[in-house]
């Protein structure tokens, strides 16, 4: 995609550099309009300081992409953080207090208040970036939400350049990232239509050279919202579903009729949460490199559920104390539903890798596992196509049988570079001979790369073809270590839709609702159904809970990861994932199931309270003759 339409990416930070780098230069206000001899003393004073609040903050705003990407513990980007949007709260108030003054003698248009005001919302949404925490997503929500009801760009079409057009594509770019994030589905939609619009206006007033690109972003964002639209809910303006967790649903509360175990869970877990042995999700590495898999804005379709399930569902915090720089802004904006207080409870932090080199997936897990407090998990979720082993003896797990695969293209091209500054003549074909002869593949993530951080807890997610080679991880350092693999088999329907609707294990950690619909060819459901079938899921897992803590002979690693919320919710969605495709008719055979590290019990996989529930769960959804009966599987 061309430069120009460099939208805020996520997972690809050299890109997100290209953007604030584009944005900012096509943002540059003229000052020398301003007519200083018709200004009084005071007038100047205003338009002077105005000026300086401006320059800045845009000087401020550039040098965001002078930070580096990774190492969020560092104080550096939070102290430059805290001064960019103290800059801002005062541009803001600023010309506020001081619009007349601005509008009659510095000439101050709408598009550039809601410039401003675009850019305090990219700022919140890359503080999400940093920091994982949802709350900040909400607030830059708040921002767009604010520019698109005041209609700042209503003018854009009248300019003479495309430039100030491009400003407002841009911004519903942006906006459509951030409802995306925020499971607003319906906004969604209204906004594509709506960005689709005004490409019209676009192409039809100024024949750009990027129209062509424009139309590609449209079409990406379609797409990506219908391959993640698998179930169709009646009536769902009633229903409220998100792939975040929920407080009060840890761990994932059932019907009533399951209150009194609930309590009892609750009890045991705050007797355990006194205890500062207790693992706690801290760090998330997150890499997609499926090639053919649905994206938009750097962000596979896999990548989209998974960090959504690693984070709460932002709520405000119980004080009313506000933090400042949300107070003064969000009153100025006169957006009084808006004003909500940042929660205090952290969510893990974590970094998004669409398509990495080698190089750079090191990079960024050697930073998460610099910054591993004591006591906490690495979680490391891989998304990626299979890259086998060609290897004649298949005798070592950490290099013989292969892993996923990684991008290679910036590898390649360093290496070609290289080669130009020695003088040396090479060719495609010197170059691919070279790499023939290699016993292993360069470009991929092998199970023996993350031994070494295996000197610290690593909770293992792997979704892949190829999950297999990582199956017998060594526990060479004494600590905690458990991995979730996905099967290396599907049924070839299942295998077709996979670039579309993304892969079916990370649906099953995600939505396992969703996921089991999914298996079943269920793509629509009335609202009542729903509702049952919700409750249903929850009674399973809750069900799963119970014959976890009531058996003795699971591995202890299973408990230890498992007072954490959201790998406990995990571990939970895995065994309804394997109970459920075990059940399945069109899965036949240990290669269509999902395996982990240290294996789970027989007590446990083959529980016929568990299995008793799934196939209660078909009934509702009048899917029984799906499944076999619990006596022939």
């Amino acid at each position: 995609m061309s430069s120009k339409l460099e939208i805020n990416r996520l997972g690809d930070n050299n890109k997100i550099n290209n953007s604030l780098r584009s944005y900012s230069t096509a943002n540059v206000i003229n000052h020398s309009d301003v007519d200083w001899s018709q200004l009084d003393e005071k007038e100047k004073k205003i338009v002077n300081e105005f000026i300086y609040l401006l320059d800045k903050s845009r000087q401020l705003f550039n040098g965001l992409r002078e930070l580096p990407q990774y190492g969020h513990k560092s104080s550096q980007w939070n102290a430059y953080f805290a001064r960019t949007f103290d800059v801002y709260t005062k541009l803001w108030k600023y010309q506020q207090q001081n619009r007349q003054v601005l509008e009659q003698k510095y000439n101050l248009k709408r598009w550039q208040i809601g410039e401003i005001a675009s850019k305090i919302g990219q700022l919140y949404y890359h503080y999400y970036l940093r920091t994982s925490e949802s709350n900040y997503l909400k607030e830059a929500y708040s921002f767009y939400q604010a520019i698109q009801s005041r209609a700042y760009y209503s003018k854009a079409n009248k300019e003479e350049k495309p430039d100030l057009m491009v400003k407002k594509l841009r911004f519903y770019a942006r906006f459509i990232v951030v409802c995306l994030l925020l499971k607003k589905t319906k906004q969604v939609k209204g906004l594509i239509r709506e960005l689709g619009r005004q490409i019209d206006d676009y192409v039809k007033i100024y024949d750009p050279e990027d129209q062509i690109e424009w139309q590609m972003v449209k079409n990406e964002i379609n797409d990506f919202l219908e391959a993640d639209s698998l179930v169709h809910i009646d009536n769902d303006n009633l229903i409220s579903y998100s792939n975040r967790l929920v407080p009060s649903h840890v761990p994932l509360i059932g019907p009533n009729t399951m209150m009194s175990y609930t309590e009892q869970f609750r009890t045991q877990h705050l007797k355990q949460s006194t205890v500062s042995s207790n693992l706690v999700l801290t760090e998330i590495i997150i890499v997609g490199n499926c090639h053919n898999q649905i994206k938009f804005s750097e962000l596979s379709l896999d990548m989209y559920r998974i960090l959504q399930a690693v984070e709460r569902e932002p709520t405000p915090s119980a004080s009313s104390d506000k933090s400042m720089t949300t107070s003064l802004i969000m009153n100025d904006l006169d957006d009084k539903n808006s004003s909500q207080s940042i929660i205090q409870r952290e969510n893990p932090h974590k970094y998004l890798l669409y398509k990495p080199s080698f190089s750079q997936f090191y990079t960024y897990i050697s930073s998460a596992f610099k910054d591993l407090p004591p006591h906490s998990v690495l979680m490391i979720y891989l998304s990626a196509d299979a890259c086998e082993s060609h290897s004649r003896a298949q005798i070592e797990h950490a290099y013989d049988f292969g892993g996923v695969r990684t991008n290679g293209k910036k590898d390649v091209a360093n290496l070609s570079s290289s080669m130009n500054g020695l003088g040396l003549n090479h060719s495609g074909h010197e170059i691919n001979h070279r790499k023939s002869n290699l016993s292993k593949e360069t470009h991929c993530i092998y199970p023996g790369d993350l031994y070494p951080f295996s000197r610290k807890p690593i909770f293992l997610i792997v979704d892949s073809s190829n999950s297999f080679a990582f199956k017998n991880f060594p526990n060479l350092f004494g600590q905690p270590f458990l991995s979730l693999l996905a099967p290396q088999l599907l049924p070839p329907i299942f295998q077709e839709r996979e670039h579309h609707n993304g892969s079916l294990f990370t649906l099953f950690l995600t939505n396992p609702l969703f996921a089991f619909c999914y298996i079943c060819n269920i793509s629509n459901l009335t609202g009542i159904v729903y509702s049952k079938s919700q409750d249903q899921i929850s009674a399973i897992l809750i069900e799963i809970a119970r014959a976890f803590y009531k058996n003795k002979q699971i591995e202890s690693v299973f408990f230890q990861f498992s007072a954490d919320d959201f790998l406990r919710v995990f571990i939970f969605r895995f065994v309804f994932c394997f109970c459920s495709l075990k059940l399945h008719r069109g899965f036949k055979g240990i290669d269509y199931y999902p395996s982990s590290q240290p294996q789970l019990p027989n007590e446990i996989i083959d529980n016929t309270s568990i299995l008793k529930m799934i196939i209660e769960l078909a009934t509702i959804l009048n899917i029984r003759q799906l499944f076999l009966d619990i006596d022939d599987e």
